[in-house]
């Protein structure tokens, strides 16, 4: 029994849901400052992110395997399909199965959070989940897969960053405020950042199959300083943020996570051999995901 769950366990990267989760964090954290929250709308909207994402990684493991991009250049974990623990059709099977409790998970969010009202609103989010699926699959499926052509960034900034923590706040209050927009920025950027330090691990490989990441296009040297970029804008952005919306020196608290990141920043920059990456992904990670926690309770002490 263990050895048939395994191989799925890895395929679903566990490791990878603490950064879903991160706007889902801080955009609640601010409804409950401007006391809005609702448990019930937390627990579903964090389900149906941990399944959209859990969606994505299959779909990844599934277009990458069957292209042959995931093959012994490859520097990262092996992949299920790629080991030959998960076939393409049992993953496919799975792929299936997760876009339909994905339905199921939007709709019960949705009814928590709108209920019979907000017709508008709810076609809206049954919209936006729709695109999410969508975006969770043909990152690497399809005729033509966005990540294949260097867009994977763009769509993290739209999904991790700005709809994850705006589209939550938005959940619990039905409008929006401008004071989420630059948390929401903030946390798009390092989430960018997370993909190009992927995408820098893997830029050999990646070439050699006609996977066209932004990481590929700009060549070794340009993605490092793009990823330097990020991490620095992120921290600036935060900084302004807490600048201009200071209540309390609590508001402060997630400064504590700019060790890790100075930390992060100094080894990526150092770094000469994409292997170096590698362990600085699980870093940026769950430091991504410190941030965000340490950003939402210090606004709500």
């Amino acid at each position: 029994m263990i050895k048939k769950i395994k191989p799925w366990l890895s395929a679903f990267r566990l490791r990878t849901l603490p950064l879903s989760v991160s706007g889902i964090i801080i955009g609640s954290c601010f409804a409950y400052y401007n006391g809005k929250f609702d448990g019930l709308i937390m627990t579903c909207a964090i389900l149906l992110t941990i399944a959209l994402q859990i969606l994505s990684n299959l779909a990844n493991d599934y277009g990458d395997g069957i292209r042959g991009t995931d093959n012994e250049n490859r520097i990262g974990p092996e992949r299920a399909i790629q080991s030959g623990a998960i076939t393409p059709t049992k993953m496919f099977d799975a792929i299936k199965i997760n876009v339909l409790i994905v339905i199921v998970l939007t709709v019960g969010l949705i009814f928590v959070s709108f209920g019979s009202k907000y017709l508008l609103y709810t076609i809206l989010f049954f919209l936006l989940s729709g695109f999410s699926v969508y975006a969770a699959i043909n990152y690497t499926v399809g005729s033509s897969p966005y990540g294949y052509r260097g867009l994977g960034d763009v769509f993290v900034f739209i999904f991790f960053g700005i709809l994850s923590v705006v589209g939550t706040y938005f959940l619990y209050t039905k409008h929006l405020d401008h004071h989420v927009w630059l948390p929401a920025i903030s946390l798009g950027f390092l989430s960018m950042g997370v993909l190009n330090l992927n995408n820098m691990r893997d830029i050999e490989s990646d070439k050699l199959s006609g996977k066209e990441t932004l990481a590929v296009k700009l060549g070794k040297d340009k993605a490092k300083t793009y990823h330097l970029t990020l991490i620095f804008l992120a921290i600036v952005v935060s900084i302004v943020f807490s600048l201009l919306y200071f209540s309390n020196f609590w508001n402060f608290l997630f400064y504590i996570a700019f060790i890790p990141l100075s930390i992060h920043i100094n080894k990526v920059r150092k770094a000469k051999d994409p292997r170096d990456f590698d362990p600085q992904l699980k870093v940026l990670a769950l430091t991504t995901f410190l941030f965000s926690i340490l950003l939402g309770i210090g606004y709500i002490l």
